[in-house]
């Protein structure tokens, strides 16, 4: 797979300003549209849209299908006509620049479930049909989703081995009494489904219309309180009871001196072929439905995956098993064509992932802040970027990109490699962006931090730490003319620049 040389920008949607405590799918998100633009971008690039089962964490999703109903913009449910402007009045709006999702939950899922109950009361023609439609086309993933999400509210227990044996080893009687005697809620939960589609599609064609992609985020591992695991139990590494016998997580590397224990289920991977990856496929299609690029997260384990005894103190206890390799890749390309996906391949990586990458022709990633490290190690430095990646000043894991320049510490002997690329004091950002951007890279990626010069107070998350994370938003009318015109220029002297700009 082959990329027109093109840049773009990382943020998340709940990074958006906004008035009600968390970025949602509203009027800012179309206006980072616009600024993207302007700016000679070609690609948004955001973390998973999946719904968190805890911790806030995109990465740790109770669906691997469904949305983050949070991320639903009430203003466009008074555009619909389902909620009255005075419905969102009395949020007590906190700090600008982080994210309150406790006050952002209390105050929108009661107003979701007044656009419900207005919706049932008097329903508006074209709503009603796109509803329906809705549930024609998705019913395949939304059946599962909304029967797990109103359990999960029912029995206020995330671990579904802990729900009464009948649902927790889906008993089909009991299941069949829940949908009789919950329809309303499960209907509720297709709802809300229903407006976060519509709301992610409408944006995603307003930024296909202006040139600009939209670039997912697909963990390989899904949590284990989740409606995948709950629904597919054969498919996972689990115990009789259902409780886990194996984890997720990676050996010690550099971002964490332990490891980091994820506390995902491990897959069952023979039993997963022997449906010809079905499962994946499926997620895939749903994933392609909803961005047009895609990027793989811990690519490697489908080479070799770090697998943890539960209960395991730290991620040291675990060993490396052989993954399924290509195979889920090309069965679901038989059925999906040409997968346009980026392979993350951060981490301690072997020679057999980068074969296994080729293989596939999915471009990898590099990452400058990596390639000054040591003076031995140049793979993430610019310079030696090849044309079949996507470069990166950082990711949503790393100190923004001024928050580790100043952190970081120059070798003790010899010349400092990064002098090369830091000339002056001055700007020292986009210095750093333009050594990523003028490499040959076919993809390059900057986190709005970076454009912006900020520090790490804005760093998105920190590995291996619980609380805290995910947090990072923009400050309204922080990002201006001034920085547009300055990416735009930068990109069209490097050769970046795919599509015209217009003021």
């Amino acid at each position: 797979m082959r990329f027109p040389r093109s840049s773009g920008i990382l943020c998340h949607i709940t990074s958006l300003p906004s008035e009600l405590g968390i970025g949602d799918l509203g009027a800012a998100a179309y206006e980072m549209v616009d600024f993207l633009h302007a700016a000679g971008q070609s690609i948004w690039q955001i973390l998973p849209l999946s719904p968190p089962a805890y911790g806030n964490s995109p990465y740790s999703a109770y669906s691997a299908f469904g949305g983050n109903a949070l991320l639903i913009s009430l203003e466009a449910l008074v555009d619909e006509g389902l909620l009255e402007a005075s419905d969102l009045e009395g949020f007590a709006a906190g700090d600008p620049t982080f994210v309150d999702y406790d006050a952002a939950g209390k105050f929108k899922h009661p107003r979701l479930k007044l656009a419900y109950e207005r919706f049932l009361a008097n329903p508006p023609r074209e709503l009603k049909i796109a509803f329906e439609l809705f549930l024609d086309t998705n019913n395949w993933w939304l059946d599962e989703f909304s029967l797990f999400e109103v359990l999960l509210n029912k029995y206020q227990e995330s671990h579904w081995s802990k729900w009464p044996d009948p649902i927790s080893h889906r008993e089909p009687d009991a299941l069949g009494q829940v949908r009789q005697e919950m329809a309303r809620e499960i209907d509720y939960s297709r709802f809300q489904q229903f407006l976060f589609d519509r709301q992610w599609n409408r944006l995603k064609a307003y930024a296909n219309e202006r040139q600009v992609q939209l670039c997912g985020d697909m963990p390989i591992f899904v949590a284990y309180e989740s409606a995948d695991v709950w629904g597919n139990q054969d498919m996972f590494a689990l115990n009789d009871d259902g409780t886990p016998k194996f984890v997720a997580g990676v050996p010690p590397d550099y971002f964490s001196e332990t490891g980091q224990l994820w506390g995902n289920p491990q897959y069952d991977w023979d039993a997963l072929e022997k449906t010809n990856y079905a499962w994946w496929t499926a997620r895939f299609r749903r994933a392609l439905e909803q961005f047009d690029l895609l990027r793989v997260d811990h690519f490697r384990g489908f080479e070799a995956y770090w697998e943890i005894p539960h209960g395991a103190a730290t991620a040291i206890e675990g060993q490396w098993r052989t993954g399924p390799g290509a195979k889920p890749f090309h069965a679901a390309a038989k059925e999906l064509g040409e997968l346009p996906f980026i392979a993350e391949d951060l981490g301690m990586i072997t020679e057999a992932v980068h074969e296994l990458r080729k293989e596939l022709g999915f471009p990898g990633m590099r990452v400058l802040q990596f390639g000054f490290a040591s003076m031995e190690d140049d793979f993430h430095r610019p310079s030696t970027y090849p044309e079949s990646c996507v470069a990166y000043t950082g990711t949503h894991d790393n100190d923004t990109v001024m928050g580790w320049y100043h952190l970081r510490k120059p070798p003790e002997n010899g010349p400092d490699p990064l002098d090369e690329v830091v000339t002056s004091d001055v700007d020292v950002n986009w210095q750093l962006i333009d050594a990523v951007i003028s490499s040959d890279a076919e993809i390059a990626i900057v986190p709005i931090q970076d454009v912006l010069g900020l520090g790490n107070e804005a760093r998105m998350n920190m590995p291996g730490v619980a609380s805290g994370n995910w947090a990072w938003r923009l400050s309204p009318q922080a990002l201006t003319q001034a920085h547009a015109d300055r990416l735009a220029s930068l990109c069209h002297e490097r050769g970046r620049l795919t599509h015209d700009i217009v003021g």
